[in-house]
């Protein structure tokens, strides 16, 4: 990577930690604030029109993104069918700190602070990945997340953690105040108006990429 890989518009990049490669796309601003790096949910993928438009929520805001897939595609293929993988948070956890890593080592980026932006199942893998890390994670935000899934992992979590769930999603609320008792990081639980777990309905994404812009700018600042 070189200069003139750091563009506006992501570009494909490959990211190899041991004999497995996952396939991401990285958008950098020349004078980014922030790396924010995506741990989607089951079902989902870097090329979601979801993921897409919170990312470019991010870009908007000076934020450099990096979408990736937590899985390769057999492990996909896999997982659609024993639905097991996506619940294994050790696995994802480790696969979204070996891309911090490989983000870190990138002479052009590795300068800049590092937040995590996690849904459903990815909310756990961010949480137990920020713990394992430490201080060069800034800040987290979890959207519809399964916090419950980083079990004990809760309370080594350093990083201001930011939990959204949608009114209507009942279950996952209980689960994300049970969540917020157990952090003793900065943290705070915004619950959206109207909201379902997916966040499907009119407007409501983009509320959450709001919320999420303003979590990291309040905590991702280098000044």
């Amino acid at each position: 990577m070189n200069g003139k890989d750091i563009v506006t518009k992501g570009i494909d990049v490959s990211i190899a930690p041991g004999p497995i490669t996952l396939r991401g796309e990285l958008s950098v601003l020349p004078a980014a604030k922030a790396m924010v790096l995506f741990a989607h949910g089951s079902g989902s993928s870097r090329l979601s029109p979801r993921n897409q438009s919170v990312a470019r929520t991010f870009q908007k805001a000076g934020f450099g993104t990096l979408l990736f897939d937590l899985l390769t595609e057999e492990e996909e293929e896999m997982d659609f069918k024993s639905r097991q993988l996506r619940f294994d948070i050790s696995l994802l956890a480790t696969r979204l700190a070996e891309a911090t890593i490989w983000v870190t080592q990138k002479d052009e980026i590795k300068h800049l602070r590092v937040g995590y932006f996690g849904a459903s199942t990815g909310g756990a893998a961010a949480l137990v990945a920020a713990a394992k890390i430490g201080e060069r994670i800034g800040a987290v935000v979890s959207r519809g997340g399964r916090p419950d899934l980083a079990g004990e992992t809760l309370r080594e979590v350093k990083s201001p953690t930011l939990l959204i769930v949608g009114e209507r999603d009942e279950v996952v609320i209980g689960i994300n105040q049970q969540a917020l008792l157990k952090l003793t990081c900065p943290k705070q639980l915004k619950i959206v108006p109207r909201a379902s777990h997916l966040f499907e309905e009119s407007g409501v994404l983009e509320e959450v990429a709001q919320l999420a812009t303003e979590w990291f700018q309040r905590h991702l600042s280098d000044s």
